[in-house]
């Protein structure tokens, strides 16, 4: 059994928020607080110990009281960036990662993944919905073996820049979710509003 302090969280908060005409999106406001903060009071008691990967606006971020550190790699835009920051800083066997702005996703994410990567032997455990009646995986929500550092590495040294493709390298298992909609992900400042109740 993998146990919930074994588990790093990394909050990735380093994207350039094109869609949402260049702002930061973790520190946009949605009911009164900024979306990496919802992020964190919800993977908070799921894990040990939690990071922040951003790029920007670093003290306001480093203000919600967590560590925080930008990619390890210059002019690296993708998630799979600040993959290797957490990986970098992780002190535990295990890392999980979840985006800044999909602030509602399931307050048992990170148990449910950790018993399937257990279950299964995998290095690599991340959720799968359906969406408009298809498979639909969730490759930023990525629960993985803190050892997959010099893999990955390796993989973007070499170029590589789509999660599906790393992942694909190792043992992973797809953890089924039903409910779609806590995966939701704010792009733009209507998707934001969506999220308002």
């Amino acid at each position: 059994m993998i146990d919930a302090q074994d588990i790093t969280g990394l909050i990735l908060a380093g994207g350039r928020g094109s869609r949402m005409g260049g702002v930061d999106k973790g520190l946009q406001n949605l009911n009164g607080l900024p979306m990496a903060m919802h992020a964190l009071l919800r993977l908070q008691p799921q894990v040990g110990a939690v990071l922040i990967n951003a790029n920007r606006n670093l003290a306001a971020y480093e203000s919600f009281g967590v560590p925080v550190w930008p990619d390890a790699l210059p002019d690296f835009p993708g998630p799979l960036a600040g993959f290797m920051a957490g990986l970098e800083h992780c002190e535990t066997p295990w890392l999980v990662t979840v985006p800044c702005d999909t602030p509602r996703f399931p307050a048992d994410l990170v148990a449910r993944l950790a018993a399937a990567a257990d279950e299964a032997g995998a290095d690599v455990a991340l959720p799968i919905t359906e969406e408009d009646g298809r498979p639909q995986v969730q490759p930023v929500f990525c629960l993985m073996k803190a050892s997959l550092l010099e893999s990955l590495v390796r993989f973007t040294s070499e170029g590589g820049r789509k999660i599906d493709r790393w992942i694909g390298q190792h043992r992973h298992v797809e953890v089924p979710f039903d409910d779609a909609e806590a995966f939701f992900n704010a792009n733009t400042l209507a998707d934001l509003r969506r999220l308002e109740p």
